[in-house]
């Protein structure tokens, strides 16, 4: 039964009548945190081999030249750009996270709105205006269908993420309310994204489309390509069509009084973040006692972190970065949790593998998913037990401003040591003093 039949109507206004002086301080310096995030993570996946092979698959279809593609001198049509750099952002899984929802909120818009400033005259606060509100929009839609959506196999960062993209794509290019309806209904047609994918490089094929799809569909409301009057809560509508009765009131409540972006937590690991609170308890023990072997390994977490990363036989890298077995026996062996640990040859490591086999996991519904438990059994029979109430990254724990631009700086070393990071990182904490961003993303192509 539908309830409400106005709720993508009510989501349309907000994004058309919000204004940037509605944006409270903390909420437009969260935007740039996570712009100064995403920039970091693109770099570290601009190179990967799932997207050397993206970039081959879309040049021969390619005739443009429109747009930049992050670290990389190649410039390619502007919704393949899109595509290539959310993508970039996601391969690794090393993106930011809304917590509440789960969803990777940058990574499908802010591509979406980088490739459009660079084909429109746009400011830096319009551009961080959107981007706010884009992730307002993929949120709300979000909550109202969670946990319940990503827990069936929904990969809700890609099916939620193709509305922010065409709510902040739409805010950029000015659509009217009915024009934005007519845009995540475009948007609804082409929401998808399954978990089944996750440890592989087709996950990163619905988030690079959900920035693609929803800058696209905001390009065809504006020419006139119309949808449905209620593509959200409509009989056949998203919610109803993905099979999961939704909770409205989370959609519209506090619309316009609090934002979603201030929920956003960035990682320090690049793997999935239920992991992250048991890397902090193993390298914490790690580094206090750096030359124990370790017999067995027993983790407490929130059923969520057994759901989605019980993996103790992996093969690739890939699969490594949704292993909570893989995650804990690299930082043991390693003493660190970077790019280096979540490689193939990592996963290949005899080290590795053989503690791989050591490791329990216990799921515990009492321990929220940024917490969690460890027991290490040392060799000589010694129990160690550490625990994190809230993983480094999430937003009672955040990662500081200084972090950002360190994981920043990495990145762009990782791939050229010789590549000046910096005059992109004064041009993201200065962005609303910016009058056209337009060579925003070229700051992140290293020159030679």
């Amino acid at each position: 039964m539908l309830q409400r039949p106005d709720v993508t109507q009510e989501l349309a206004h907000y994004v058309v009548a919000t204004r940037w002086d509605d944006v409270p301080p903390d909420v437009r310096h969260q935007a740039k945190r996570s712009l100064m995030n995403f920039f970091a993570v693109a770099l570290a996946g601009c190179r990967t081999s799932p997207i050397e092979t993206a970039i081959r698959s879309l040049s021969d279809f390619s005739g443009g030249r429109q747009a930049a593609v992050i670290g990389r001198l190649e410039r390619i049509d502007a919704l393949s750009a899109a595509f290539l750099n959310a993508a970039s952002a996601n391969v690794h899984d090393f993106c930011d996270t809304h917590l509440p929802t789960v969803i990777h909120p940058t990574a499908p818009v802010a591509p979406a709105l980088l490739t459009l400033v660079e084909l429109r005259t746009v400011s830096g606060a319009d551009l961080l205006f959107a981007l706010v509100l884009g992730n307002e929009i993929q949120a709300r839609i979000g909550l109202a269908i969670s946990p319940q959506h990503y827990n069936k196999g929904w990969h809700i960062t890609s099916t939620c993420g193709v509305f922010g993209a065409a709510a902040g794509s739409g805010r950029l290019l000015g659509l009217s309310e009915r024009a934005l309806v007519s845009a995540l209904g475009v948007a609804s047609t082409q929401s998808s994204g399954l978990c089944e994918c996750l440890g592989t490089a087709a996950k990163s094929v619905s988030v690079g489309n959900a920035a693609r799809n929803g800058l696209w569909s905001a390009l065809l409301a504006e020419k006139g390509f119309d949808g449905p009057a209620e593509p959200l809560a409509g009989n056949q509508g998203f919610y109803n069509a993905m099979g999961d009765p939704p909770d409205l009131s989370r959609v519209t409540d506090g619309l316009g009084e609090r934002f979603e972006i201030m929920a956003t937590s960035y990682k320090p690991y690049p793997c999935g973040f239920v992991i992250h609170p048991v890397l902090d308890c193993v390298l914490d023990w790690r580094r206090d006692n750096p030359r124990v072997a370790v017999a067995r390994i027993v983790v407490r977490g929130n059923p969520l972190l057994a759901h989605r990363t019980d993996r103790p036989a992996i093969s690739t890298g890939r699969e490594s970065q949704v292993s909570v077995q893989h995650a804990v026996a690299a930082a043991l062996v390693h003493g660190e949790a970077g790019l280096d640990q979540f490689d193939d040859a990592c996963v290949h490591d005899p080290r590795v593998a053989a503690l791989r086999r050591k490791v329990e996991i216990v799921s515990d519904e009492s321990i929220a998913t940024i917490a969690a438990a460890v027991e290490i059994t040392a060799a000589d029979g010694t129990i160690h037990r550490r625990s994190q109430s809230a993983a480094r990254g999430s937003g009672v724990n955040p990662m500081s401003d200084q972090d950002l631009e360190t994981k920043l700086r990495s990145a762009a070393a990782g791939w050229n040591p010789g590549h000046d990071i910096t005059p992109l990182i004064e041009a993201v904490w200065s962005l609303d003093e910016i009058g056209d961003v337009q060579g925003l993303a070229s700051l992140a192509v290293p020159q030679s």
